[in-house]
């Protein structure tokens, strides 16, 4: 993870948690399998951990968490940007009582997908 905030990770690190090259990580963000953002205007392109699924979570590969992908199209075709959508999977939406990544982790995959296509236009 990276030094300054465990809860995201440098796409170096992406690769090491997924033991997969430098230009897989890169492939898994353009097919929105995985997503991330500069959370600091000025500072590095980065994926939020809970993106990403592994051994100590639980899974049997580490992956992206399986129904990101989805999730992420959806949210574009309804008009989010992919740095909007990032925001959105990690904020805390009141109906779900958690974050829609930990939804996501969590199952609940109906639930947030359900709240996301409300901002369909």
């Amino acid at each position: 993870m990276t030094d300054s905030d465990p809860r995201w990770c440098s796409l170096p690190e992406v690769a090491e948690l997924l033991d997969v090259r430098l230009r897989d990580v890169r492939d898994l963000l353009r097919d929105h399998h995985l997503a991330g953002t500069r959370p600091q205007e000025e500072g590095p392109f980065l994926v939020p951990r809970d993106f990403i699924v592994t051994a100590e979570d639980g899974a049997a590969e580490p992956g992206p968490v399986p129904s990101l992908r989805g999730t992420l199209t959806l949210l574009t075709d309804t008009g989010f940007t992919v740095d909007e959508a990032v925001e959105w999977l990690l904020s805390e939406q009141e109906e779900l009582g958690t974050t829609p990544i930990a939804a996501l982790r969590a199952q609940r995959i109906h639930e947030v997908r359900r709240l996301a296509q409300t901002f369909a236009v």
